[in-house]
């Protein structure tokens, strides 16, 4: 296994919005590099548990057990199975949770993991082992379903010129790696004043579509709310507008944060529930100059914080 760097992105604002306690119970949603796990651990005599379904982050996580006997454990697997992998353990309820959405500096900087295309790798983009690789989506998928991969999952606004030049591309000669990959879509997509590269987006799109990550997101954000104690807080860092977007409405709508429906719609006549969680970030926590000077992967990112009522 290499060694890479990692920084953990928002991590004392995070591990602050938790507001640990001793002899409490946390998730660690989003293990990656550790970072936030170990903070944890260090700020308060806790249990926590924490969640990863790359098997790489699962072995560095035994350094931590080792070093915080009997108050932490790793859960292989993926978010959206947190409630399966929690009642299997009978852990009962938690006294917070926290998840770091993005991808951690160990899968980026790795081109054998085929993240990036900053360095030639494999078309891979797994944040697991199993199930279709970037490589399949790339060389299989019809010309409209990977336009309208492109465009959902990448915001691509050249989705269907892309997928028309992929298609073309792979009739002659199959794709395998990233280099490949984003000098074909450099060909179709010009560069802009943002000075993002032309393949950023197309390859979101595809890191999100073969790791069906907002699917999870959405489960993981319902599943760890309905564990949380009276008081308890969800923390989610976000890294994208994708991302952000679903936080910010499960937010909303588990806080009574939702547009009223019209008068004219029946909707409008059923009883609302009472919210069961209330904001804590009216607007969401940003990193500061210092940390995006330090990790400008950090630019970014989204702190959000909600707390469970008090029964």
């Amino acid at each position: 296994m290499m060694e890479y760097s990692h920084i953990s992105v928002l991590r004392d604002e995070a591990v602050a919005a938790l507001r640990l306690a001793d002899g409490g119970v946390y998730l660690d949603g989003t293990f990656g590099g550790g970072g936030y796990s170990r903070a944890i651990l260090e700020a308060a005599s806790c249990r926590l548990y924490a969640i990863d379904r790359d098997p790489d982050a699962v072995a560095r996580a035994e350094t931590l057990r080792a070093d915080y006997p009997g108050r932490f454990e790793i859960m292989p697997g993926r978010i959206s199975e947190l409630s399966e992998m929690m009642a299997a353990r009978k852990a009962g309820f938690l006294d917070g949770a926290v998840f770091d959405l993005g991808l951690s500096s160990y899968q980026i900087d790795d081109p054998a993991r085929g993240f990036s295309f900053r360095q030639d790798g494999p078309l891979d983009m797994r944040m697991g082992r199993d199930g279709r690789d970037a490589a399949s989506i790339v060389n299989l998928c019809a010309e409209s379903e990977l336009a309208d991969i492109l465009y959902k999952y990448g915001d691509e606004k050249a989705a269907r010129r892309v997928a028309k030049a992929i298609v073309e591309r792979r009739k002659v000669q199959k794709f395998a790696t990233t280099a490949d990959l984003a000098g074909v879509i450099r060909g179709v997509v010009r560069p802009d004043k943002s000075g993002i590269d032309p393949a950023t987006r197309s390859f979101q799109a595809l890191r999100i579509a073969v790791n069906e990550e907002l699917a999870d997101i959405e489960a993981a954000l319902e599943q760890a709310a309905a564990m949380l104690k009276p008081g308890g807080r969800l923390v989610v860092v976000s890294f994208h507008s994708l991302e952000d977007r679903i936080v910010k409405h499960f937010f909303a709508a588990q806080s009574g944060r939702v547009p009223a429906a019209s008068r004219h719609d029946p909707a409008g006549l059923a009883p609302v529930a009472a919210p069961r969680f209330r904001l804590v970030t009216k607007s969401p926590i940003l990193p500061g100059a210092a940390e995006i000077r330090a990790n400008p992967r950090a630019r970014s990112a989204k702190l959000r914080v909600m707390e469970r009522f008090a029964a």
